[in-house]
């Protein structure tokens, strides 16, 4: 049935590229609407709810940062999925910065495009907290889970769900060394041998909202030729 399709919105000016884009996520079993601006975009979102968004950067008044920006102020759940022509790191980690979950950078394989896709929408397998873990303590932080909430020396914070996903994953297996590949399975939903730089992005997120010092980690730490580790207690990574 229609209601039991994933909804996604795709926002993206280029109507050539637009209608691949609908027709091959159409044939993977997912509901598509589009539509070609930001304003448009901002407009649905007010009367309609969607599993995923697929938002172009360079869009005909408001930019797709923007319209990133505007949709965390009011759902910080949404997985948000950015595409851009521009192949700048800069763009990477304004994207990213702003909210987004993923990037990919035009042009991009098929495949790739549609494994993100799958492995963004797969919530279903996402690691849930059992309630007493609710209230998580370390430092200076307290991190509430189950409510996509966080309080932190910076002030108040509101969690994606990757961002929750990651501190799951992170807080469940708290001082183990846990490789680059794994925590792409876990939290993205890729597999073990794709190479990205958004989950380092990540790590600068949650370092920027947790750590005392985010130049100087001691609970996101960093293990050399493997991948990442959380100490509640703190310490100097590897």
């Amino acid at each position: 049935m229609t209601e039991d399709k994933p909804h996604i919105l795709l926002v993206e000016d280029e109507i050539h590229l637009a209608r691949g884009i609908c027709f091959n996520l159409e044939m993977e079993g997912y509901r598509v609407s589009h539509v070609e601006s930001g304003e448009a975009a901002l407009e649905r979102l007010t009367y309609d709810r969607f599993a995923l968004i697929i938002l172009d950067v360079m869009l005909p008044g408001i930019d797709g940062f923007t319209v990133c920006e505007r949709v965390r102020a009011t759902d910080a759940r949404v997985p948000i999925l950015i595409l851009t022509a521009r192949a700048d790191d800069g763009d990477r980690i304004t994207g990213l910065d702003r909210g987004a979950d993923d990037y990919l950078t035009k042009p991009f394989n098929l495949n790739e495009f549609l494994l993100r896709v799958r492995g963004m929408l797969r919530r279903s397998a996402w690691y849930r907290p059992e309630p007493v873990e609710e209230g998580y303590r370390f430092g200076d932080n307290e991190v509430f889970l189950l409510s996509y909430h966080a309080r932190t020396a910076q002030g108040e914070v509101d969690l994606t769900e990757l961002e929750v996903k990651m501190l799951s994953l992170f807080f469940h297996r708290e001082g183990e060394a846990i490789p680059r590949g794994e925590i792409l399975e876990n939290v993205w939903g890729y597999s073990s041998d794709t190479e990205t730089r958004t989950l380092d992005n990540f790590i600068v997120r949650l370092r920027k909202y947790f750590e005392p010092n985010p130049a100087k980690p001691v609970y996101f730490q960093t293990v050399r030729g493997v991948g990442y580790r959380f100490s509640r207690k703190g310490g100097n990574g590897e």
